[in-house]
């Protein structure tokens, strides 16, 4: 006879990542567990009477029924403290680097939830004295986590007190005790360098803002036609091989978010390899420093439990909100949620529930809410203004974008930006869609757009949008009689058209120039071909033929700008502009 004590079950039924066990009477809802004798990491997500379902994060092969289930007596929860900055960890934050030099090449059996470096020594500057009030969100002390970011100790959510006793500033590992708090009712508080957090509740602000700011990328086809804003949620779908995971790590490479938080939700290996090989050798454009002294990354490839796949998306959101809580603004890149919302109905057939459109869970829509309500600008708890930023990649099959998850995502962020398989053949990237895709944060950010580049910048846009509009209805008649047949105006749409796409929207990554490109630069780019095409279009209401208007030399230097013309020297704008204008100048004199 086995004798069990309280919270702790035992194992009836194993079907893959779900375990069912009884004895789980005194157990609670999404409370983390020890399973079997190999102690693996799960959580409970049902309870009926006696007996509970829990979802294991690590592979349950040899798992035997009578083996105990062990409470830990806390839902899921991560460490959040220094050493997270420049490291990468699985689904539910164990440090793989780490985790190699234990069992090398495999994230071992049993492992345990190792998280942050518990030995490691950090230099403390302690910036509070005993007798001092503190509440929540109060900094107590600092920490420079790398050269660019300076981590804050804040007072955990929920704690306020009068200080007993600090510690001198010096050098401590995160375990170690640096204030006591002691509140209105005589309790003690031991706070140290980390504070544990729930992933699946979201963090406590002072305050949501109205969002004003964009997310600047570098890319023009985002800053200046489909913008983000800080705090604000897009999504990036698209068909395998369009560039979705391309196009994330240039939001990642070059956003001037001041941390990235890369979650790989069930990429293949090689493309989080890509990553972790070119990460670090990448370079700040703002600060000339590795651009992984600001990055967190979270690997939780394809052949990894699918369970922890579920939960890596909130573990991504959960430390975001941390640093969001120091006043910083960080920028959550998801790729992709489509295998998240795999993982979910793995579960949930595993769990024999009513399947909803395509074999998805009904909650698959709510899941979703829940995860990009998280983002936001706001007032922290201590007063500064931070944000949290969601891109998530989404990838439905055979790039059919009426398919649940793209649908639904629809639904909850606020710019939509479709990547075109044909384009992503034509080597066209980033292969967005300009007549697909949307943005919502336009109207929001046409103060900062005006204040800070021109008050023409969005003008033009709209006006280049219509003429992309216009030229795509004319391509269908283009088709079926040929060019020759269109008014010369038309045809002048067409060809402004073609610098549009190549010369603007088409970026090249790898190129030294192109590959991040400041707001400047992108808006004299765009008033420079705003300005051919009113030269042009003045000549042919002249009367001159498109043949003379359509200059080969002055079109190619137009589209060739972006390469030829350096970043930070726009000379060579304002030369092309003046070529312009001496040649339409000289063709107007020779037409009156």
């Amino acid at each position: 006879m086995i004798h069990l004590k309280k919270n702790e079950g035992e194992i009836i039924f194993i079907n893959g990542p779900v375990v069912k066990a009884r004895n789980m009477a005194d157990f609670k809802m999404r409370e983390m567990v020890m399973v079997g004798e190999k102690k693996l990491i799960g959580e409970v997500i049902s309870i009926d009477g006696d007996e509970g379902t829990i979802q294991v994060y690590e592979e349950t092969e040899g798992l035997k029924p009578l083996e105990k289930v062990v409470s830990k007596g806390r839902p899921l929860s991560l460490k959040l403290g220094p050493g997270m900055i420049g490291n990468i960890f699985d689904g539910i934050e164990r440090p793989l680097q780490k985790i190699d030099e234990i069992s090398e090449g495999f994230i071992a059996e049993g492992i345990g939830l190792i998280s942050i470096d518990e030995k490691k020594k950090w230099e403390v500057k302690l910036c509070a004295c005993e007798g001092d009030f503190l509440t929540e969100g109060t900094i107590f002390g600092n920490v420079q986590e790398t050269s660019l970011i300076i981590h804050r100790l804040l007072i955990p959510p929920g704690i306020k007190g009068r200080v007993k006793w600090i510690a001198k500033s010096g050098s401590y590992n995160v375990e170690e005790t640096l204030v006591v708090l002691e509140d209105e009712n005589g309790n003690e508080h031991n706070l140290k360098m980390y504070q544990e957090w729930a992933v699946r509740d979201p963090r406590p602000v002072k305050e949501r803002l109205p969002i004003e700011l964009p997310l600047v990328t570098g890319q023009r086809v985002l800053d200046i036609f489909f913008p983000i804003a800080k705090g604000g949620t897009a999504a990036i779908p698209g068909g395998f091989g369009t560039g979705k995971t391309m196009t994330q790590h240039q939001l990642a490479k070059w956003s001037d978010a001041d941390i990235i938080v890369y979650i790989g939700c069930g990429e293949r290996g090689n493309e989080m390899t890509e990553v972790l090989e070119d990460f670090p050798k990448l370079i700040d454009p703002k600060t000339n420093k590795p651009i992984m002294e600001r990055t967190i990354l979270i690997a939780n490839t394809s052949n990894m439990p699918v369970a922890a796949r579920e939960a890596s998306i909130y573990t991504g959101i959960t430390m975001a909100e941390y640093f969001r809580d120091m006043g910083y603004h960080v920028a959550v890149m998801a790729d992709s949620t489509s295998r998240w919302a795999e993982a979910l109905r793995e579960i949930s057939g595993r769990l024999e529930e009513m399947p909803a459109e395509e074999g998805y869970p009904a909650y698959l829509p709510s899941r979703l809410a829940q995860f990009y309500e998280r983002a936001g600008y706001v007032t922290t708890l201590n007063g500064e203004e931070a944000s949290v930023t969601i891109i998530g990649a989404v990838s439905p099959a055979g790039g059919d974008f009426s398919e649940p998850v793209t649908e639904n995502t629809k639904r909850y962020v606020n710019a939509f930006l479709g990547l075109d398989k044909r384009l992503a053949y034509a080597r066209h990237y980033p292969a967005i869609n300009w007549l697909t895709s949307y943005s919502g944060y336009i109207k929001i950010l046409d103060d900062w757009y005006s204040e800070n580049v021109s008050d023409n910048a969005l003008d033009i846009r709209n006006r280049f949008m219509e003429i992309l509009h216009k030229e795509n209805k004319l391509q269908e008649i283009v088709q079926l009689v040929g060019e020759d047949v269109l008014p010369d105006d038309q045809r002048l749409i067409l060809e402004i058209s073609k610098i549009i796409k190549i010369g603007y929207l088409q970026q090249n990554a790898f190129h030294k120039i192109d590959t991040y490109v400041p707001i400047k630069k992108q808006y004299e780019m765009l008033k420079l071909i705003d300005h051919l095409y009113k030269r042009g279009y003045e000549g042919i209401k002249k009367g001159i033929p498109i043949s003379q208007i359509k200059d080969r030399k002055i079109f190619n230097d137009v589209a060739k700008m972006k390469y030829t013309i350096p970043n930070n020297d726009l000379r060579g704008i304002e030369k092309l502009k003046e070529e312009i204008d001496g040649y339409y100048d000289e063709l107007m004199e020779k037409y009156e």
